[in-house]
């Protein structure tokens, strides 16, 4: 999978808050994560990331 850092995950679980779109933050052996509903950051493995990820909504960095 190619994530890349402004794409947003929709999660399988919901945030305590109720949201399930993630904002990618950083991208490495890691993922950090910024929940859309709280602002809450978070750090989490990238195979488990990889695991929730129900949806996948790239980036629109070539738009103008």
């Amino acid at each position: 999978m190619d994530i890349a850092i402004g794409d947003i995950l929709e999660m399988k679980k919901e945030h305590p808050c109720g949201s399930r779109r993630w904002e990618v933050l950083r991208v490495g052996m890691d993922f950090r994560l910024r929940c859309e509903g709280c602002g809450r950051e978070m750090m989490i493995p990238r195979k488990k990331a990889e695991k929730a990820i129900k949806k996948w909504i790239p980036s629109e960095k070539g738009s103008p």
